[in-house]
This record gives structure tokens, C-alpha cells and sequence, in this order.
């Protein structure tokens, strides 16, 4: 299990987990301030080194503490600190979404998202490191774990920020991996909910059919809290688990690209969630399964092929050479190939949903292992490109350590909008696979 999670109740102000701090402030043990002084603390302490932040509102972000200390209970996320991904727009902040072309660009409104957030109660602190456009080119980020290593991407400074105690929440999206992938590079807790379960009003579109907002924090109750907080879905806040879970032991049709470290954390997950009472067996996957990681990265291409028109069109010069290549494939897709690609994607949804009548969720790699270096890559996204195609909520537990100490942890995937179930089970799961 990460440290990030190992946090008690006399822990100092920016260790608290996210539901531990809510209930402090409920209770006016703490106040946002202190919560806030906290976090920016950190920052300044850790930031040169991390790099998780294009920017920092620290004056706004105390005033905003004190506005809520002087008032009632706001909402859900009261005084928690919150990061946004430079993905989103914000009213009070610049939105470059990770990409020079949009250096010093300042939206007029906050994308429906943040301002749900604000509505909640939550402290913004500041915009977090997005890759470019949420793709491959990563930008300055370090893992907080070890400097020398990628944090992952896209989602890359909300998953540090959250990992180096710089903020309780933060926000993440995923079109391939970019929310999954971070948070095991991490060690921290990530949730991608169901596809469409949380808007994307004001957010920058990479693919129509596949981005999804979700949560990156330091436990399940947290990343349940935020989401809740997202959808008013009250029921992401009970998350007591009662029964037998069924769990599929799903190594995919990608074992061999996992590495010794994640299969050997995948197998021994197993065991423990089978020992503390679960149920678990080998998942059989539908045929329909195996094609799905081409048919998500084709749709990725000629849907960011559109989505990215403008960029393309007035300033490819800026753009990398990575997406340029990603562009180009889209290019070449053709219309009527995109249509059968969402139609195929459609048929292994159903196929999907019926293998649902066996389990509860399935267990199942994340990452092919620890974090690449630095300058390598942010990882591949293979082990959670097919989930994100089916729209299904996935859940990152960190669970132990690979060869070199970086963390390695297990996804949990439920079945399309049982997300309540998913998270009480995830709950349930996290407790029994503290190292």
C-alpha cells in the first residue's frame, strides 16, 4: 500500500486524508485555512523539484479559506483543497492545456466541473501539469517517488500533487489511460467513473467518445467524495460492502506485457482478496475483447484528428511530433471505418455487460508495471485502453512496491454504471491489501 494512504488522525494538516479533513472541518477541529496554509506550504517546499503546478493561486486560496471559515458548511468538499488539471477551463486561472499554442490563454467561464466544485466548497489552489492535450508529450512533472521517473500521463501533476501531499484532490481525465495509469505511477488512489457519469462542459475535447473526467486522491472514500460531489449521487458516499464479492481474475490477452512486478502484484492480490473471503476465479473474457485495444486507439486518432482542427490548421508548428504522428493516422481513417469501429465497440459493450453476470468486478493490471524514467516515456496505456473504450468504471489501488521501489498497484473494473458497487468492494479491497 502507498504511504500517501498511511495517514492518522493527529496527522499534520496536508496528510489528512480528503474524508478525514472533511470531517475536521465539519466538526470546526481545523479550519480551511489551516488546511490551506498546509498545502501551500508544500508546495513551496516541493515544487522545484516536482513540478506538478503551471500555476499557483496562493493569495486567492487563503482568502477563499477564510470565506468558508466564516461561514456555514458549504457543501461536500468544504475547505478541501482541490487541484485542476490544466485540461479544464477556469475563470480565475489560465487554461493552456498543455500545449504552447495556448500560453497565456484565460477563458472567460470555469468548465461545469470546477464550478461544482467551488458550488461544494472545495479550494481550488491552482491548475496541475497536463500532458499535450492530454496525449504523450509530457510536460515538466517529475514522480514524486523517485525525481528520476515519469509520474505517468496525461493526468501527470494532479497524480503528484496528490502523491507529494501538495493537495487532498485533485481532478483527472481519461481517453486511453490517463487517469489509471498516473495514479499506479504514484501510489495513489485513481477512479475513472462510467462513461458520461460526469460532465465535460468546458473541458478540452480530445475524443467525444472516450474522454472522462474522473478523480485522482489517497483513498477510495476520496476519490467516492469528489465524484459525489461531481454527480450528486449520494450513493458514492456509502461505501460499506455487505456479502461475498465475486472477483475475475483478469490477467487479458496482454499478460506477457506485463511486467514480473505487475503480474506478480495482480497474483498475490488475488490471493488476499480470495483469503479475506471473496470469491475468486479466472475471468473469461468475450471474444469480442481481444480487438478492442486497435479499435480504441483508431477512434482516438480520427476523433482528436477533428477535435483538434483548429491547432492543426493555425499552428501545427507547435504541436509535437507525437501527436502530429497520432493526427496523421486519424487522417487517414476513414468515415465509414470509424463508424464500424463504434459499432464493433458497441457489440463488445453487450458482449461485456453479460460477462458481468458472473462478477462483481474484475481484477486486473493497470500498468505493466513500475513508472518508466523520466526521459524514457509516461508509460503505455495498453492494460486500460479497452476498459476506457467500454466506458466501464475502474478503480487504482496501490498495493506494493516493484524492483526498484516504485509503487505498483491492481485495477479494479465494474460493470458499466455500477459505480456504487464497484467502490464499496474497492473500499472493501483496499483494506485487505495494505502491504
Amino acid at each position: 500500500m502507498s504511504q500517501a494512504n498511511r495517514t492518522a488522525p493527529g496527522s499534520s494538516p496536508e496528510r489528512l486524508g480528503a474524508m478525514q479533513a472533511a470531517r475536521l472541518l465539519a466538526s470546526r477541529e481545523i479550519t480551511a485555512e489551516q488546511l490551506t496554509r498546509a498545502c501551500l506550504d508544500r508546495i513551496q517546499a516541493r515544487e522545484p523539484i516536482i513540478k506538478a503546478w503551471t500555476c499557483v493561486q496562493a493569495d486567492a486560496a487563503i482568502e477563499r479559506a477564510r470565506q468558508l471559515d466564516r461561514g456555514p458548511i458549504q457543501g461536500l468538499l468544504h475547505g478541501l483543497t482541490l487541484g485542476v488539471k490544466d485540461l479544464f477551463d477556469t475563470a480565475d486561472l489560465p487554461a493552456t492545456y498543455g500545449s504552447p499554442i495556448y500560453h497565456g490563454h484565460r477563458p472567460k467561464s470555469d468548465a461545469a466541473s470546477v464550478a461544482l466544485c467551488r458550488q461544494a466548497g472545495a479550494v481550488i489552489l491552482g491548475k496541475t501539469v497536463s500532458t499535450e492535450f492530454a496525449t504523450f508529450q509530457p510536460g515538466p512533472t517529475r514522480n514524486p517517488v523517485n525525481p528520476d521517473h515519469t509520474p505517468g500521463g496525461s493526468s501527470s501533476g494532479s497524480a503528484a500533487a496528490v502523491a507529494d501531499y501538495m493537495s487532498h484532490l485533485a481532478f483527472g481525465t481519461q481517453t486511453a489511460g490517463s487517469i489509471v495509469r498516473p495514479a499506479a505511477f504514484c501510489g495513489i488512489v485513481g477512479y475513472k467513473p462510467s462513461f458520461n457519469h460526469v460532465t465535460r462542459a468546458g473541458i478540452k475535447s480530445l475524443s467525444e467518445s472516450l474522454d472522462t473526467v474522473g478523480a485522482l486522491a489517497r483513498s477510495v472514500e476520496d476519490v467516492a467524495l469528489l465524484v459525489a460531489a461531481l454527480t450528486h449521487d449520494r450513493r458514492l458516499l456509502d461505501l460499506d460492502w455487505q456479502g461475498t464479492a465475486r472477483i475475475g481474475l483478469c490477467r487479458t490477452p496482454w499478460w506477457d506485457a506485463a511486467d514480473p512486478d505487475a503480474q506478480a502484484a495482480l497474483e498475490s492480490a488475488g490471493i488476499a482478496l480470495s483469503r479475506a473471503g471473496a470469491t475468486v476465479s479466472d475471468a473469461s473474457l468475450p471474444g469480442s475483447f481481444a480487438g478492442l485495444v486497435d479499435i480504441q486507439q483508431e477512434i482516438m486518432a480520427f476523433e482528436a484528428f477533428q477535435a483538434l482542427s483548429h491547432e492543426r490548421l493555425t499552428a501545427a508548428e507547435q504541436i509535437s511530433p507525437s501527436l502530429t504522428a497520432l493526427l496523421q493516422r486519424g487522417e487517414s481513417i476513414t468515415f465509414q471505418r470509424h463508424q464500424e469501429n463504434l459499432a464493433n465497440a458497441e457489440l463488445a459493450r453487450r458482449d461485456m455487460d453479460v460477462a458481468f453476470n458472473d462478477y462483481d468486478l474484475l481484477l486486473t493490471p493497470g500498468a505493466a508495471g513500475e513508472a518508466p524514467r523520466f526521459e524514457v516515456s509516461t508509460g503505455d496505456p495498453l492494460f486500460c485502453r479497452s476498459w476506457t473504450l467500454l466506458g466501464l468504471p475502474c478503480v487504482q489501488l496501490p498495493v506494493t512496491t516493484g524492483a526498484t521501489g516504485l509503487p505498483v498497484g491492481v485495477q479494479l473494473v465494474g460493470r458499466y454504471a455500477a459505480d456504487p458497487a464497484l467502490l464499496r468492494i474497492a473500499r472493501w479491497a483496499e483494506g485487505r491489501l495494505a502491504a
